[in-house]
Order: structure tokens, then C-alpha cells, then sequence
């Protein structure tokens, strides 16, 4: 019998940290040489030790911890999140502005249901995040690509003129994944800009936000009081305090808005885990210190991965920061052969560039993603060794 299958589904690509997966099971490592994997930007070490042990106690002696939340999440974690999303921003935030998601990865999938249908449109710049890509072609809705140039920055202006009547928003990661680069807030506020004239929504994924080099809000979205009109904020606890298996993301929006994402949250989830929500909360009362010594650290990881593109042959470095650096490879190859010579050769696993662009975009066979936040200064500078001995 052969397979029913929804047409979305069967014109979907599979899932590329999957396929990077195979090829390791597919290839023999060099002799000496233990595997580098720097495929994937999910941290590899638990929570601190202290997060652990509350999530411990909680789990034996806090019944609550085990039963279903409200659909948009616990109340108190809501509020000391909408308090600090204000604190770091300005502007005003309240609870009711606040819902957790299953990972943000729902935060955007719940995002866009409420927004677009089948045969709507989403613009995303290009290198864009597959996983956002996979959800709109899953469901029907065009991924409009927004070509950048040199410096990986989207330009309002050229996006302004991908606007038709079927599109229903712009998406934004910054810092940015795949390329690494942040976007200015002068930017950011250009696209709220376009996005009110146009009566689109803007959705700006800020999972990296934690580890942003400067200091102080990354943009000033938050401070126009209609804000909600049109901006759409996600943010994931996964990366601040290492909780990508209890999935914990979250969504700042309009109530109204909010209103409607909780009819989809009930449907596919009901709610965030009890677990992963008391960690969350305890993470935002306890531990702003070391999330800050957290941020310090990839922040040299990041000043190492600069440093070692500089006598680095070949190469060239196109975006670098928070987990990802992005860059332009110097082989007479295209990417994902590149990806896989590298890996029998180097013992290095990256993401060909084309994982990462539209089908048809050549520029992604010259381009390769670095995820280097689990490699530590020296391992980086053991990645640079290798990747200029495979020359």
C-alpha cells in the first residue's frame, strides 16, 4: 500500500541536522582525529548544578510541578518574564503581553498560524533558519527568500518591494541564525516601520538575545507603546540556561493575539512542561549572574573564532556571533561535498550553506556554517589547525 501522505508534508526537505547525523554514521573518522561536531547550536552540557537540584526537590515535593499548567503558561513565570522582557527593553509589558511555548520553535509555529494560511506568504532573509522555512512549507505558506548581500543584513527597502497582498509577515532572527550577524536596532526599527505600513506582522526571533556582544537592549521595539500592533517577540530559555530538552520558549505579543495562539496550544500541546516552566522561573530569579558568565564565555569563543579567520587561508568570514559563525569556503566544491570531505578528512562536522538558502540559490554552495558555541577557546583553535591543514 503505498503511503497517504499530505502533499505539504511530501514537498517538505527533511530535517538537515538529521541528514548531518547519517553522514556520521556513514563516515569512517580519520585515525587520531575525534570528531569535532560543531553541526548543531543546542548547548551539550545540563543546567548548573544549583537549577538541577531545585528541579530535584520540586519534582519530589511540589505536586503542582506534575499536573497541567494554563494553556499560556504558569502566572508567575509569565509575569517575571513580561518584568524582565520591560526591564531590558523599556516600554510596557505586562503578563497578558506573555505565553510560553514549547520550545521556540512553537513559539514561531504558534506565531504564524494565527497569521498566515495556505497559499499566503512569509518573507525571511536569506541564509534563513530552516526549521522556519519547514513549518511554512509544511503548512502551505510561501517562504518569500530576501536575498542579503556581503554583510548578511537584510534591506528594508528590497523587502518592501517583495510585499504583495499574500504576505502576512516578515521574520527576523537576531542575532542571526545561520549567519552569526546582529542586526542594528536602526534596522529593526526599519522594518517595524514597513511592516505598519503595511499592515503585516513582524516577527523578530531573539533565541540568541543572551549572547548579544553589546550591552544594554538590542533594539528599542519595545518601547513604542503600540508596539504589539505589529511586532511579534520569541525568546527561548533552551540556550540562556541549557533546558533544550524540557522545551521552553516564549512569545510576547498582543493579547488579542495571544488569544488565538492559546486555541493552538491547546491542541497540539496543552501546555509547557511543569518541569521545564519551574526551572525557567528559578533560572530568572537565580541565576542572572552566571547567565552573564555564560554570555562572557561565548563571547570569547567568538573573539577566538575572529582571530583564528585571520590566519586562516582561504576562507572568508561573512557573519560571527552568539552560536554561529558563517562563511565562505575556499574549495573547488560545492558545500555539502565540502561538508562531508571535511568530516573524513578533518573529523570536522559543519552545514553546507545550502542546508540554509532556497533551492536554486547557488551561493550556498560556497558557504559553510560553523556552530562553535560548545567548542572552547583551545578547541577552536584546534579547529582552525584542521581546517588549514585540509587545504
Amino acid at each position: 500500500m503505498s503511503l497517504i501522505l499530505n502533499p505539504a508534508f511530501a514537498q517538505t526537505f527533511a530535517p538537515p541536522v538529521m541528514e548531518a547525523r547519517r553522514w556520521l554514521n556513514e563516515t569512517p573518522l580519520p585515525d587520531g582525529l575525534p570528531l569535532m561536531n560543531l553541526s548543531q547550536a543546542a548547548p551539550v552540557d545540563p543546567p548548573p548544578a544549583a537549577m538541577r537540584q531545585a528541579m530535584a526537590r520540586a519534582m519530589e515535593q511540589d505536586p503542582e510541578v506534575h499536573l497541567y499548567s494554563p494553556v499560556l503558561g504558569n502566572g508567575p513565570l509569565r509575569e517575571r518574564l513580561a518584568a524582565r522582557i520591560a526591564a531590558l527593553y523599556g516600554g510596557t509589558v505586562t503578563t497578558d503581553h506573555v505565553a510560553l511555548t514549547s520550545g521556540c520553535n512553537q513559539a514561531f509555529c504558534a506565531a504564524i498560524a494565527t497569521l498566515a494560511g495556505p497559499g499566503d506568504a512569509v518573507i525571511l532573509p536569506a541564509p534563513w533558519y530552516f526549521n522556519h522555512v519547514m513549518w511554512l512549507s509544511m503548512t502551505g505558506v510561501e517562504a518569500v527568500a530576501l536575498p542579503t548581500g556581503a554583510d548578511l543584513l537584510p534591506d528594508p527597502e528590497r523587502a518592501e518591494g517583495l510585499i504583495t497582498p499574500r504576505t502576512k509577515a516578515i521574520t527576523l532572527v537576531s542575532p542571526n541564525n545561520p549567519g552569526g550577524v546582529e542586526y542594528p536596532p536602526e534596522l529593526l526599527a526599519a522594518f517595524a516601520d514597513l511592516a505598519r505600513r503595511h499592515g503585516i506582522a513582524l516577527i523578530v526571533d531573539e533565541t540568541y538575545r543572551d549572547f548579544h556582544t553589546q550591552d544594554g537592549p538590542p533594539h528599542g521595539l519595545f518601547a513604542d507603546p503600540d508596539w504589539d500592533d505589529t511586532f511579534i517577540h520569541l525568546y527561548s530559555f533552551s540556550k540562556a540556561y541549557r533546558l533544550t530538552g524540557h522545551r521552553v520558549g516564549a512569545i510576547a505579543a498582543s493579547p488579542a493575539r495571544l488569544a488565538e495562539i492559546e486555541k493552538f496550544l491547546d491542541t497540539v500541546t496543552i501546555c509547557v512542561s511543569g518541569p521545564g516552566q519551574m526551572a525557567a522561573l528559578w533560572g530568572l530569579e537565580n541565576l542572572e549572574d552566571w547567565l552573564a558568565g555564560e554570555r562572557a564565555e561565548i563571547l570569547r569563543r567568538r573573539a577566538a573564532m575572529l582571530d583564528g579567520f585571520k590566519r586562516l587561508d582561504g576562507w572568508t568570514l561573512l557573519g560571527c556571533g552568539a552560536y554561529f559563525a558563517y562563511a565562505r569556503h575556499p574549495y573547488d566544491a560545492a558545500s555539502p561535498d565540502v561538508a562531508k570531505r571535511l568530516l573524513a578528512e578533518a573529523g570536522v562536522l559543519l552545514l553546507p550553506g545550502t542546508m540554509f538558502r532556497p533551492e536554486g540559490d547557488n551561493s550556498g554552495a560556497t558557504e559553510m556554517r560553523i556552530a562553535f558555541a560548545n567548542a572552547d577557546v583551545a578547541q577552536i583553535g584546534t579547529l582552525m589547525d584542521r581546517l588549514q591543514a585540509a587545504l
